[in-house]
């Protein structure tokens, strides 16, 4: 068995003609930077791509595949180098039942299946051609034609207050819009962690996923997670889901919550936290609009403090987050000690006192054992670290 580390949110920025796919993200992010970047710099082998239904990211995969810079794994999955492209799909949902857009990721295993997913998509979306579109049909049936095409259905960033299922697209129940025997995992978004979802004990029959959602290079890797696999293949993800034959999720890592950008309940425009939550405009300025925390919308949703023996949960905080280690100090210490996961993970504290002050690796050291002390982020602006 092998224990790969996993992101599997990652969006693309361009097409491989420069045409936009995620109108937010990078330009730098193309299929090529994102497999370099995340298998080389970041060290992490299993690679979830979120926009591979475009028809034009599907021509790119299969010029890769015919160049061979891409090889599709019997049991799914394209491996690039000594990682694996998970293709996937982000869409928003907005059907009868919804209260709001909600947004899911639908991973397939091979590009024949993505292709035939695409065509099927087309039919059902004003603009295949961009990331994150809108669907036009039920979400029971999205998740019908995801497991007939063999795949995983899962709901995407599920506590963040705009386009997500608890943020926005339902009342409190996951059932008033998806079957709930058809998901697969739920991606609990950068506000959340295990202890606040268990909380909802609709939740406790799904594992939990903690990814990215990156849109720029730096960001691939800040949320991941470390499973359990006999070899990178979609279908040995699949088993580490579902917990099989020795198969499982051993960890996941991610931000504090409070790191997050919507943790607290907060005024868009002056940053005032709210106290009281049932407010539209912010009590102080007059102005702005306020943004439920999730931490607020966890609470009004908990029904139980039963807490699941499940893989650990640790708060980390990634390099880019650490004050005091700009660009290009982290750029010689990627050159000297590795992957960002060698560094986070593995390097002794020895070593990156040879390239780092003691204050900077005290933070990192930190960061591994989930002991941050934060200052919590809400209304679209992360958290710091004290």
């Amino acid at each position: 068995m092998i224990q790969p580390f996993a992101d599997l949110h990652i969006h693309l920025g361009r097409t491989w003609e420069g045409q936009p796919v995620k109108i937010s993200a990078s330009k730098n992010l193309t299929i090529p930077a994102i497999m370099d970047t995340a298998v080389h710099q970041k060290g992490i082998q299993m690679i979830g791509i979120i926009d591979c239904h475009v028809p034009a990211v599907i021509e790119q995969l299969q010029y890769m595949m015919d160049d061979g810079e891409l090889d599709e794994h019997e049991e799914g999955g394209l491996i690039y180098d000594s990682g694996c492209l998970i293709l996937g799909s982000e869409i928003e949902i907005y059907d009868e039942n919804c209260k709001g857009p909600i947004h899911v990721l639908v991973y397939l295993p091979y590009l024949d299946s993505m292709k035939h997913f695409s065509e099927w998509l087309s039919q059902r979306m004003t603009n295949p051609t961009l990331s994150s579109q809108r669907y036009y049909g039920s979400a029971i049936e999205l998740q019908e034609k995801t497991h007939e095409l063999g795949g995983l259905f899962v709901i995407a960033h599920a506590f963040t207050p705009f386009k997500s299922l608890y943020g926005k697209g339902v009342e409190r129940s996951l059932s008033e819009v998806f079957d709930p025997g058809k998901i697969d995992a739920i991606e609990l978004g950068l506000s959340a962690d295990i202890a606040m979802a268990d909380q909802l004990r609709e939740l406790h029959h799904y594992p939990f996923l903690s990814n990215s959602d990156a849109h720029s290079l730096e960001k691939i890797g800040r949320e991941y997670q470390q499973i359990q696999v006999d070899k990178l293949s979609f279908q040995e993800l699949n088993w580490a889901l579902k917990g099989r034959e020795d198969r499982k999720i051993v960890s996941n890592f991610g931000l504090h919550p409070k790191l997050g950008k919507y943790y607290q309940t907060r005024c868009s425009k002056c940053g005032a936290t709210i106290e009281e939550r049932s407010m539209e405009r912010c009590p102080h300025c007059e102005k702005g609009r306020v943004v439920k925390g999730v931490s607020n919308r966890v609470a009004e949703l908990a029904d139980t403090s039963l807490q699941l023996d499940r893989p650990p949960y640790v708060h980390h905080a990634p390099l880019d987050f650490i004050p005091g280690l700009g660009p290009n100090t982290l750029r010689k210490l990627r050159v000297k000690s590795g992957t960002d996961m060698e560094i986070i993970h593995y390097s002794n504290r020895e070593a990156l006192e040879s390239i780092l002050p003691n204050r900077i690796v005290e933070k990192i050291i930190q960061s591994r054992t989930g002991s941050v002390t934060v200052e919590a982020g809400g209304a679209g602006k992360y958290g710091k670290l004290r």
